[in-house]
């Protein structure tokens, strides 16, 4: 199945939450906020409207986010665009298109980073898909 690419720049609107699945992998999620800014005739930027994006990540990276960035932090996404469905309480069929995030890193324009590299992690394999 192909899935689209997505580069995504824009800034977290909640702390990361790390959870683990009942295997033990790691999964991350938060949301991000993508202003499109424009420059007036006037020469003048105004913001557009915001477009908000949910960002699921998995294993070490999900455990990097949530230890690296907090609420309002400027980052850079890839990953690809995923819908995903389910059946909410009351008996409705809800489905929401989220990014499965491949790599995650502060975006630099307006701030500084300072790299620690970790260590690497084995790999595990689990009976459950990631995505």
């Amino acid at each position: 199945m192909a899935m689209t690419t997505v580069t995504i720049v824009g800034n977290l609107t909640r702390d990361p939450e790390l959870k683990f699945t009942g295997s033990g992998l790691a999964m991350g999620t938060f949301g991000v906020a993508v202003n499109n800014r424009k420059r007036t005739e006037a020469g003048e930027w105004v913001d557009g409207d915001p477009s908000f994006y949910d960002v699921v990540c998995w294993r070490n990276l999900a455990e990097n986010v949530a230890e690296t960035l907090s609420k309002g932090h400027n980052v850079i996404i890839v990953g690809k665009l995923r819908q995903r469905s389910w059946e909410a309480d009351d008996g409705t069929k809800r489905s929401k298109i989220e990014v499965n995030a491949e790599h995650i890193g502060p975006a630099l324009n307006w701030a500084t980073a300072t790299v620690a590299r970790t260590e690497r992690k084995a790999l595990v394999t689990h009976d459950e898909e990631p995505f």
